[in-house]
């Protein structure tokens, strides 16, 4: 997306977050791709993702009693910036299988070659942009590119519904996944093949047939 921009907002003293002395920092980003514009927000949070404020504050853990959470400093704000700036690419569906606990995609093409893509333009009103053209030579080399696939895109974000439903993280979800996946197959209630060879409808079929055939967390067909 050559054209596409993003904005880090600020505030009225051309500070790049928010801060709420009760609750902590905030941080805003803008992308716009093709004409259309999404915004993302994010928290400047410490290593155990407790909201970080301008002054050190204690907390009270289950098991290990008092903790800590310290001042934030600019570079926690810079990475929350960052950060929040992924969460914002992810709403146009750039990387949304890294939010599903997807290691890699199951469907990869090696990369063409083509010319050097121009730099994203900086937006329209001005705002700090924080990235910076680097040499051909210096940038790295992908081995692979996530070939855009509407079915992966659509099982990647029911995934993320179901493991919302089930009340469970993302690396359990996929375990449980791939296992009712293969006992539908089994059944011969699901097709035999690679999930990026599904149809749209192969998809859906999988999806409704995981809720209507299991319990939530469960791997074996219900016999009614």
């Amino acid at each position: 997306y050559e054209d596409a921009s993003y904005t880090i907002w600020k505030d009225e003293n051309n500070r790049p977050y928010i801060l709420d002395p009760e609750t902590g920092y905030m941080v805003y980003t803008s992308v716009t791709i093709e004409g259309v514009t999404h915004e993302m927000w994010l928290p400047v949070m410490d290593g155990a993702n407790k909201a970080m404020r301008n002054v050190p504050y204690t907390y009270l853990t289950k098991y290990n009693g008092e903790k800590t959470c310290e001042a934030a400093t600019m570079m926690d704000i810079n990475k929350a910036i960052m950060r929040c700036l992924v969460k914002n690419l992810a709403m146009f569906g750039l990387g949304l299988y890294i939010y599903a606990g997807e290691d890699l995609p199951e469907n990869q093409s090696e990369p063409e070659k083509e010319a050097p893509k121009k730099v994203a333009k900086p937006a329209e009103n001005g705002e700090v942009q924080t990235a910076a053209k680097l040499p051909e030579e210096a940038k790295p080399q992908p081995k692979s590119v996530v070939t855009a696939n509407p079915v992966i895109q659509f099982l990647v974000a029911a995934k993320a519904g179901l493991a919302k439903k089930r009340g469970i993280d993302a690396a359990a979800n996929h375990k449980l996944f791939k296992a009712q996946q293969e006992a539908l197959v089994k059944a011969k209630l699901a097709p035999d093949k690679a999930a990026d060879k599904y149809t749209m409808e192969e998809a859906t079929a999988l999806i409704e047939a995981m809720e209507r055939c299991f319990e939530p967390l469960g791997t074996e067909l219900k016999t009614e």
